[in-house]
């Protein structure tokens, strides 16, 4: 399983709109989405938090580690549970179009997958800061999902790539910032 994740992630990093024609002509079931990728994948960004904290630092501390991934894994579950929410709504509000929750939730859960993997990296190999900036590629692959899997026009493109990309980049940091100001225990740094 986490192999054929590994692949789908790979794909829709390096080519994305073949990776956008493959994935609208696959029919995923909602349950099938959510548990053979994005849980997995939340998992693995978890993990990646937990083993970062534990060996990158001068001290072994577990304590520390277990701080981290629980607010990894909280503000990745409800970063893409809030954006598939807000899409979802502002689909029917300014592109009047019908909901479709399903839909959204593999458009928002696909299209974060660099910022998966990036963040990935990032826990496991904090000196390589500087690849944060390839986040802004999610950008494009916004663009080349939106007319393939969700069937935008041309005309209302340029908004919809906006709106999407800040939703999808925004909510996971906004509900970690809320976790830390909430919770500040949390607080590891």
């Amino acid at each position: 399983m986490y192999k054929e994740i590994i692949k789908l992630v790979i794909l829709i990093i390096s080519q994305p709109a073949k990776a956008w024609e493959m994935l609208s002509l696959k029919e995923d079931k909602e349950e099938d989405f959510l548990s053979r990728f994005i849980y997995p994948l939340i998992g693995m960004v978890t993990l990646a938090a937990f083993l970062g904290v534990l060996f990158t630092r001068k001290e072994f501390d577990v304590e520390l580690a277990l701080k981290s991934s629980i607010k990894t894994l909280v503000s990745f579950f409800g970063g893409f549970y809030l954006a598939s929410y807000l899409l979802n709504e502002l689909w029917v509000s300014i592109f009047k179009r019908v909901k479709d929750m399903k839909r959204w939730q593999c458009f928002v859960g696909y299209s974060s997958s660099l910022v998966y993997a990036l963040t990935i990296v990032l826990m496991l190999l904090p000196e390589f800061f500087f690849l944060r900036i390839f986040i802004l590629y999610t950008v494009y692959i916004v663009w080349e999902g939106a007319e393939s899997y969700m069937g935008v026009e041309e005309n209302v493109k340029l908004k919809f790539v906006g709106i999407v990309s800040a939703v999808i980049l925004l909510a996971p940091i906004i509900i970690d910032f809320l976790l830390s100001m909430l919770m500040p225990g949390l607080r590891f740094e």
